[in-house]
């Protein structure tokens, strides 16, 4: 068994308008054997970007410690944030300079940029970045992720929903609008994107770790937009 294995885990990335959603699964285990199931692999660097380390859980928390303390360090000389695409140069830089005994953890970046456009990015252990416009995954459950997401994530997911009312755009928009309760467009857009792509989300999630013996035990999203982050448990299978 690989060492990247010995822990389990499952996170996945996922892009929405002006909007992201990040998950993982709660289970910590040696192997087949289940000793924790609240175990956090999620973690803030700030309002706007979220880091989800994959891999061995000790390491998962030593990189996460230094990452912190990079980007303590870039605040107070810059005095600003990172932004998403910086971030993961810094993370890209830290797991490579360390290629020769590396942090054994895939990280998952997930922010919002400027103009709050989304990045998500995944990278492997030695800091090989992987850029992707939808959906990102890492774990030992990545197959099924992969298979769950590319068969539930659609891009602009507002567009589809009017299509299922069979509604088209234009002068019926703001009778679509009215169909699921809200007066406006601009207000549908800002309400109900996040809540798909909470939906899409959670749906991967729980339907991969259902695959993979080494995750599970519930999950954790957290739901990002320009104004808030809303943050929810799962409740899965428990075997």
């Amino acid at each position: 068994m690989s060492i990247f294995e010995y822990n389990g885990s499952a996170v996945v990335a996922m892009v929405g308008k002006n909007c992201f959603a990040i998950a993982s699964d709660r289970r910590l285990g040696v192997n087949l054997q289940t000793i924790a199931t609240d175990f956090q692999r999620i973690f803030k660097i700030h309002d706007k970007l979220y880091i989800g380390l994959s891999g061995l859980a000790t390491d998962v928390q030593t990189l996460y410690q230094r990452l912190v303390f990079r980007h303590k360090l870039y605040q107070l000389r810059e005095e600003r944030d990172m932004k998403p695409q910086t971030f993961a140069s810094l993370v890209s830089a830290v797991l490579y300079e360390k290629r020769f005994g590396p942090y054994l953890c895939m990280p998952v970046i997930a922010g919002l940029g400027e103009d709050d456009v989304p990045f998500i990015c995944t990278m492997d252990c030695i800091g090989a970045k992987e850029l992707a416009k939808d959906f990102v995954v890492s774990g030992t459950a990545s197959e099924s992720l992969y298979g769950a997401c590319e068969s539930m994530y659609k891009p602009n997911m507002v567009t589809y929903y009017f299509e299922a009312l069979g509604l088209t755009h234009g002068k019926t928009m703001e009778q679509g609008a009215n169909c699921i309760g809200v007066q406006k467009e601009n207000q549908y857009k800002l309400l109900e994107e996040p809540e798909e792509l909470f939906e899409t989300i959670s749906q991967a999630l729980l339907s991969s770790v259902d695959r993979d013996c080494l995750s599970g035990w519930g999950g954790h999203v957290l739901l990002v937009t320009p104004t808030e982050v809303q943050e929810r448990t799962l409740k899965s299978r428990m075997d």
